[in-house]
């Protein structure tokens, strides 16, 4: 203990992204892989001034939801931030940080959020794609918890078997270009590799292994190249025909769980005018469609919206819009009786924003992938008249930090 940056720490709760917080010498220190209610031996790892990140030296007191991490490169590499503490504390963890991202971004007083709903299919093996990066050997792995080097994977745990045994296949020491490959599995166990290269030039591949395979350019163009150019997944009884490049929720059992907490918000009497922003393949635009009488799907991707007019063509009561919601809402004729919003992780642009709550629609159903982002939107949201009901929190991503929340706003 003669080293001035170790010292004794109690770890009093859990800050969004992943890491403990306790307090020591007046300013808050952030320690990954720790539990708050322990109290530890910590180093200091890097000094921001008002806070700093710090290391475990020793655990002096466990938390009773300490637990042994199931795969070997945990603590290592960034895919997983939380295979060290129990499934049930994961989900009592994420709760508490989205209250308080709640309280303190979004300036919300007792943030009414509902227990998270456990993924479904339990907390291992639930995603169905994972983006891999190749290391100087050609060999496929995950950025490093720090962003400093890729470590090669030998074993995952939250992927799907399929692609872990896909996995095992591929190396790219004779195509040194290729730079990613996300490998994906539909519903109908069909396989997908999609690669990416830096010079933006299709390699000549030859494969046996029974997988589709397609390249993405760096404007998000992709390019078939063997097979299929697109994946199937089902949710809640309906299949989604996803194009290569395109964004589909990766644990298609708790995406139903998203779209039945979405639609228990909307509580449709048959009649209304909604919105879908940021609308994707149409996964939500096709349950609401068959309650709704019209809706009105936005989405920029022009994949996607290939994709949704295939997967929505048995309606004829949704109109579908390329474009960005900021640049189409403006112009929207309305009016509009309810929305829902699916933005990506940075939230909604605040033109955008603006340009719904003008709208007036009576509920917004936002559906958000980072609770942050989520406050912000929330307090942004508040001083258009709108009021946060409920947030109903669906665990996505077990074993990493990673919050999906489906939230009802209602007009005042």
């Amino acid at each position: 203990m003669n080293d001035t940056n170790t010292f004794e720490l109690e770890l009093t709760g859990m800050a969004h992204g992943g890491s403990a917080i306790g307090r020591h010498a007046g300013r808050i220190i952030f320690v990954p892989y720790a539990i708050p209610g322990e109290r530890i031996i910590a180093r200091i790892t890097e000094d921001k001034g008002r806070f700093a990140n710090a290391e475990i030296v020793e655990v002096l007191d466990p938390a009773p939801g300490r637990t042994a991490p199931v795969c070997k490169h945990f603590g290592a590499c960034g895919g997983c931030q939380w295979q060290h503490i129990d499934y049930p504390a994961q989900l009592r963890f994420k709760r508490e940080v989205m209250i308080d991202q709640l309280q303190r971004i979004g300036k919300l007083d007792a943030p009414n959020v509902a227990e998270p709903l456990p993924s479904p299919g339990g907390p291992w093996a639930y995603r169905v794609k994972a983006t891999f990066h190749t290391g100087k050997d050609g060999q496929l792995g995950y950025w490093s918890h720090d962003n400093s080097r890729i470590i090669p994977i030998e074993e995952c745990h939250i992927i799907r078997p399929e692609l872990v045994a896909l996995l095992d296949e591929l190396a790219f020491e004779e195509t040194p270009e290729i730079d990613k490959a996300r490998l994906q599995v539909g519903s109908d166990g069909a396989l997908m590799i999609t690669l990416s290269a830096a010079d933006d030039q299709p390699p000549a591949l030859e494969t046996d292994l029974p997988v589709s395979i397609n390249f993405l350019l760096s404007d998000n163009v992709p390019v078939n190249l063997i097979g299929s150019a697109s994946a199937r997944y089902e949710v809640n009884g309906r299949r989604f025909r996803v194009t290569a490049g395109g964004f589909f929720q990766v644990n298609p059992p708790a995406a139903g769980l998203l779209v039945d907490e979405a639609m228990h918000c909307l509580n449709l009497r048959g009649g209304e005018s909604v919105l879908d922003l940021y609308s994707g393949v149409g996964l939500f635009s096709a349950f609401i469609a068959e309650d709704a009488a019209l809706v009105t799907a936005v989405e920029s991707y022009p994949p996607a919206v290939t994709d949704a007019e295939v997967n929505l063509a048995e309606f004829d009561n949704v109109d579908l819009i390329e474009g960005t919601v900021e640049d189409v809402l403006p112009d929207a004729p309305g009016p509009y009786d309810l929305a829902v919003v699916d933005p990506p992780r940075a939230g909604m642009e605040p033109a955008a924003l603006d340009a719904l709550a003008a709208h007036a629609p009576r509920v917004i159903v936002y559906v958000s992938c980072d609770p942050a982002t989520l406050a912000r939107d929330a307090m942004r949201l508040s001083r258009h008249g709108y009021a946060l009901e409920t947030t109903q929190p669906v665990d996505m991503f077990p074993q990493t930090f990673h919050i999906e929340s489906v939230s009802r706003f209602v007009r005042r």
